[in-house]
């Protein structure tokens, strides 16, 4: 089988005017960014008319290191249900350049199912990655600034909050000093980089409904605590603005298309262990006007990604999924049977690629609890099976048997090898399951206090007895509600391979409790972040990553992206 990066070239774009006019995007609104990417200005959604398409969300069970190919099932979706003669639009994130160039690799998909142009989605786009980066900066200079000039809000140098960030994997900027050197050089204290993905702004950016809306969350972002600890705004540190005019066009979401031509909008990229881990409310608002099907994917598990897009997402947007797809694998099931050691950069173990339907079985109970999580959220779950080379036909039944006792629907997909012919069956499932009236509901209300907030998430969706705080968490809670910051929800830092905080804790862990260790406020973007386990905000790269494999040619061709 060819490559991802020779498949996606193998394809003939369509005009991105012709598919922006598949949506109702009149041409006025739709500005180039080069050969088969536009952004979409904002104004176009008074010109689209009302919202026409039913929603549906893409999640999964906890996975293996490797991934189990939701991009590539949410993609080969939105053809299958174009082969079924129904215009689906998908929104995703735009990938990050430290998982591009380290392990993981891009996020366009993969095989017969994949955004295109592949390259340009996967590496700088449309430079909205950069914006980010840049603002983000440029209020880390200006408080480093502020501080220099006299610090007039008397700001405690010790508690700074604001880190800068870059997008690439790099583990030696985790913790830095600044101001070193002469007094001309600022005045030294303890600062960090975390990745570009996991800034305040880009959250800021997925969240923000309208250009007013991103520069009243900029200004409300806190960079730290002065003297008093009472709570430093962008605001008054006057970097707002500037920040907001760096910001404006990355609003715009961008339009590109899949190897078959459907619409893909692909815009902001929060990670979802460390973030709300969704693409934006603004691709999403567009979306929903522009098709029959609304397709989207948040990172990571039903308890990480899709828990913060009922809770903290559709909040924000005030729209509610009409269905929810479960992507499920023989690996990651096999996986989280705790049979078996998977290392990220290694191969599978022999043993575990051997045909065995027991072991399938014996990871069921961590399908069971994703089921359940969609499920109490009033949202219709569809199991998608998807299919690796690795894969034996009694794995998949193992698979759909698991699916059968839980009365929900399933499919085998393989978006990867056959694109949308692999995907009819799951898009009659899904189209089926939306045809149900939606009983969305948020799992809590937002006049509860914070710690019932994460009670309830550690109980109700991973699973846990309870929660545990350490003292400097119920300081910071009990700070964040005497603040008045009380009614925000909360977007928990977790590992995204367990329900569990300890990522060694598989299946469907029970009788243990999650220890919070810390608490973020997240004032922009507007929510509340406790950290558990051993988090952190910057990665590090491999021994072997997959930037040593990339390269140009003497074409300029870009070669070994995957």
């Amino acid at each position: 089988m060819k490559t991802d990066l020779e498949i996606a070239r193998d394809v003939e774009l369509r005009p991105i005017v012709d598919v922006a006019a598949d949506m109702g995007i009149p041409p006025q609104y739709v500005e180039m960014r080069g050969h088969g990417i536009a952004k979409v200005k904002m104004q176009a959604l008074e010109a689209m008319g009302p919202p026409r398409a039913k929603y549906v969300l893409v999640t999964a069970v906890n996975p293996t290191p490797f991934g189990e190919g939701k991009t590539t099932v949410s993609v080969g979706l939105a053809q299958g249900f174009q082969l079924l003669d129904k215009q689906a639009v998908l929104t995703l994130r735009q990938p990050s350049l430290g998982p591009t160039f380290g392990i993981k690799g891009g996020a366009a998909g993969g095989g017969y199912s994949q955004v295109v142009p592949m390259e340009e989605m996967n590496l700088h786009l449309t430079g909205d990655f950069h914006a980010v980066t840049a603002a983000n900066n440029l209020l880390a200079a200006l408080i480093d600034n502020h501080i220099y000039q006299g610090n007039q809000l008397s700001l405690n140098v010790k508690r700074v909050t604001w880190k800068r960030v870059m997008d690439v994997n790099d583990r030696t900027l985790r913790h830095i000093v600044v101001g070193l050197g002469t007094t001309l050089d600022g005045v030294p204290r303890e600062d960090g980089f975390d990745i570009t993905a996991a800034s305040e702004l880009m959250a800021v950016l997925g969240l923000a409904t309208s250009l007013h809306d991103l520069r009243e969350r900029v200004g409300r972002i806190v960079v730290g605590y002065d003297r008093h600890r009472e709570p430093v705004t962008a605001e008054q540190i006057k970097a707002a603005g500037a920040m907001t005019v760096l910001l404006k066009d990355a609003l715009n979401p961008n339009l590109m298309q899949t190897l078959t031509g459907t619409p893909a909008l692909i815009h902001t990229g929060p990670f979802a262990n460390i973030a709300h881990g969704n693409s934006s409310i603004v691709a999403d608002q567009v979306g929903v006007r522009g098709g029959d099907y609304l397709i989207t994917e948040a990172g990571f598990g039903s308890d990480v990604g899709a828990e913060k897009f009922f809770n903290l997402k559709c909040t924000a947007s005030g729209m509610a999924p009409d269905a929810a797809v479960i992507v499920a694998t023989v690996r990651a099931l096999k996986l989280n049977s705790a049979k078996f050691n998977v290392r990220a950069g290694k191969p599978l173990p022999d043993e575990m690629v051997a045909e065995s339907p027991d072991d399938v079985m014996a990871g069921a109970a961590n399908l069971r609890r994703h089921i359940a999580n969609v499920r109490q959220h009033g949202v219709t779950p569809v199991v998608a099976v998807n299919a690796f080379p690795t894969d034996h036909p009694s794995e998949h039944a193992a698979i759909g048997a698991i699916a059968d006792e839980e009365g929900v629907a399933w499919a085998v997909a393989e978006p990867y090898t056959r694109g949308g012919e692999g995907m009819i069956e799951l898009a009659e499932r899904v189209r089926a399951a939306t045809e149900d009236d939606s009983q969305f509901r948020p799992l809590y209300a937002p006049d509860m206090s914070l710690h019932t907030k994460i009670e309830r998430i550690a109980t109700e969706v991973y699973g846990a007895d309870g929660v545990e705080y350490d003292i400097k968490a119920r300081r910071q809670l009990d700070s964040y509600e005497s603040h008045g910051y009380g009614d925000l929800p909360i977007c928990m830092a977790k590992t995204q391979y367990s329900f569990s905080h300890d990522p060694s804790k598989l299946g469907a862990p029970s009788g243990w409790i999650l220890p919070i260790r810390e608490v973020q406020l997240v004032a922009g973007a507007g929510f509340i972040l406790p950290l558990t386990g051993s988090i952190n905000r910057m990665p590090g790269l491999g021994l072997h990553p997959a930037a040593h494999a990339i390269d140009i040619d003497d074409d300029g061709n870009v070669i070994g992206l995957s």
